[in-house]
């Protein structure tokens, strides 16, 4: 199927990167310049940057006055080194806007200045925060769900696993827009996707290795579908895209949790490409499929 009409117009406006030639450092000033130009596509009443036990965090509230509130800790995107608040600040706006909850957005620690598990301790210690200071930020402690999107997918099902393993803090549900679950370059899809727009294959090697160094996902405890066991996991809502790299470590994610009896719906969009939540101010398509996943965030946090 092709890519959606306007996304494809999109697409073929933005210059190529060589991922062999340009550096992380350089990455990420390109990725927050985009951002920076992107048109914010809601406005909420109170928007808040805090620094919480040494995590930086943003906090969005979608009204004034309706609490208490569902809740929801966020992870950006990046490939585990890149992103920060301003880049995914469309997507914690629309995530609060949407569903209706207090968004706590992240900014973890990136690799490879800080690679894993730096990234995970700070997703732990922020959905901590968040459930220990619920009323004051006028939510509801026992609605609280974890989403991301690519590497914060990975994130946030590595923070739900480790809140099932440790007690707590409980949570409803989690929303994974193509998650890095696997972290695996072998997959099928990375070869049938080898050349895909937004994430290639070789962006997908470049990425885990300053995110891993010399780890193995498998052993180290670095990905989510190598834990002992899924069951007892909160529902999940988990979106893949039919052309992109990591594709399968979506939909096999999607399957490991059916398998342990943890309610999963799985949607995999053959006319959008990776990251289409954050260009979804563009694409009314990528609009559309930020929407229903956020309708399944916000009836799951109900």
């Amino acid at each position: 199927m092709p890519l959606d009409p306007i996304l494809q117009k999109l697409l073929d406006g933005m210059p190529a990167t060589d991922f062999d030639t340009v550096s992380p450092e350089e990455l990420r000033r390109a990725n927050i310049a985009n951002a920076i130009a992107q048109p914010r596509v809601v406005e909420l009443p109170r928007i808040e940057d805090h620094r919480v036990e040494g995590v930086g965090v943003r906090i969005y509230w979608p009204r004034a006055g309706a609490a208490p509130l569902p809740m929801v800790v966020y992870c950006h995107g990046g490939g585990f080194f890149m992103g920060n608040l301003d880049t995914h600040d469309n997507v914690a706006r629309s995530i609060a806007h949407r569903a209706g909850a207090v968004v706590v957005s992240v900014d973890y620690r990136l690799a490879p200045e800080d690679p894993y598990p730096a990234a995970v301790e700070d997703a732990f210690t922020a959905l901590h925060w968040t459930a220990a200071h619920a009323g004051e930020l006028g939510g509801d402690p026992d609605r609280i769900a974890v989403a991301g999107d690519s590497a914060g997918g990975n994130l946030a099902a590595m923070v739900a696993l480790r809140a099932r393993d440790t007690g707590g803090p409980p949570l409803r549900f989690q929303l994974m827009w193509y998650p890095c679950t696997h972290i695996d370059p072998a997959l099928p899809s990375e070869t049938e996707n080898a050349n895909a727009p937004v994430l290639p294959h070789r962006a997908v090697v470049l990425s885990a290795g300053w995110y891993l160094g010399n780890r193995d996902p498998k052993t180290s405890g670095a990905a989510p579908a190598y834990a002992e066991s899924h069951a007892g996991l909160p529902p999940a809502y988990i979106a893949t895209v039919q052309g992109d790299a990591i594709r399968d470590e979506g939909i096999r994610y999607a399957q490991l949790l059916r398998a342990a009896g943890v309610p999963v719906e799985h949607h995999n969009h053959e006319d959008l490409v990776h990251a289409f939540c954050t260009l979804a101010p563009y694409v009314p398509a990528a609009a559309r499929a930020l929407d229903d996943s956020l309708a399944a965030l916000k009836t799951g946090l109900a």
